[in-house]
């Protein structure tokens, strides 16, 4: 059987510290793999202009993955709309989507009526708590950008998340839609944080 060596870089900790060694490993790590999309969670756009920045002058186009309007507060969509437009007029996308590991399952958990944890919320809790939180939410932007169409399924991707704010965890993801969860593949964890 034949196998092949890849390096994997560990933070000592997760959070934004990681952002700009994220940004470097990311990108070249597509650029080996010849893959021209990288998917990232961006709450603000803070990391999503950080990436735009580094991918310039590259084949590379970045699908953003935002939080739904209302995550925080009802009615207010946390991206910076200048980010949106900056990100916009280089050819970059920006998708917003219900969180695919949680949306209507965490009302359902969260209420003191019906209460209980769910087998969707079980899988996001492994993912956070086994691997990374940023794995989780890379896995889980990936799950949204397919489900909109931004992406194609076939296509292995570099997907970016991140603990709280900024990047902490790249991996190369072989897509899947929402509906068929266990047909998405991790192939490589190309950064996490080895201490959560």
């Amino acid at each position: 059987m034949g196998y092949i060596t890849r390096e994997t870089a560990y933070f000592d900790s997760p959070g934004k510290e990681n952002t700009m060694d994220c940004v470097q490993l990311a990108i070249s790590r597509a650029q080996e793999l010849n893959i021209n999309r990288i998917i990232l969670a961006s709450t603000s756009g803070a990391t999503a202009l950080r990436f735009r920045e580094a991918v310039r002058g590259t084949a590379i186009r970045l699908v953003v993955v935002t939080h739904v309007v209302g995550f925080s507060e009802p009615g207010v969509w946390e991206f910076s709309q200048e980010a949106k437009a900056a990100l916009s007029a280089e050819g970059h996308q920006i998708i917003t989507g219900t969180h695919a590991l949680s949306g209507l399952e965490r009302a359902l958990s969260r209420s003191s009526r019906i209460g209980g944890g769910s087998r969707t919320e079980a899988i996001a809790e492994a993912l956070r708590r086994v691997v990374a939180i940023g794995l989780k939410v890379a896995v889980e932007c990936v799950l949204i950008a397919a489900d909109q169409g931004a992406i194609n399924v076939t296509d292995e991707v570099i997907a970016v998340g991140g603990t709280i704010s900024g990047a902490d965890c790249v991996a190369v993801i072989r897509p899947a839609h929402t509906a068929s969860f266990f047909d998405l593949q991790v192939r490589e964890i190309v950064a996490m944080p080895r201490n959560r």
